[in-house]
């Protein structure tokens, strides 16, 4: 029986940098939450000190002048979308599934290797 593909399609993102990269983080997160806006499958994986995004009031701490706040960005991401912590991002920091926003998963580069060679996924990287 073939596969049917997704009725839209679907993009992965993934953020590498926190508030020592604060533009290029934002950026991730906007378009991520913009994409799920339009209707598009999101995947936003979080890795680096993106990481600690993931942990309850951290997204709201962070604050970039002319930007749309952190905590709002993951929220619309986590609505509709799926928010991953990279596995050995998140040992390192010693995060575990308990420490993290209801909603948001560990898994590891099998899970995102999964995900960006789906038929149809488009990828970026910030």
């Amino acid at each position: 029986m073939p596969t049917e593909e997704p009725a839209t399609p679907s993009l992965v993102v993934k953020v590498t940098a926190g508030a020592e990269r604060a533009e290029a983080c934002n950026q991730a997160f906007t378009v991520a939450a913009a994409a799920v806006a339009a209707g598009v499958r999101v995947s936003l994986w979080l890795t680096g000190e993106a990481a600690w995004f993931a942990v309850p009031g951290h997204a709201s701490a962070f604050e970039l002048e002319h930007a749309a706040p952190l905590d709002a960005l993951l929220e619309t991401v986590l609505e509709a979308g799926t928010v991953t912590v990279c596995t050995q991002c998140a040992a390192r920091r010693d995060l575990t599934p308990a420490d993290l926003l209801r909603g948001i998963r560990i898994a590891g580069a099998p899970a995102f290797v999964e995900e960006v060679m789906a038929p149809g996924a488009r990828s970026l990287v910030y």
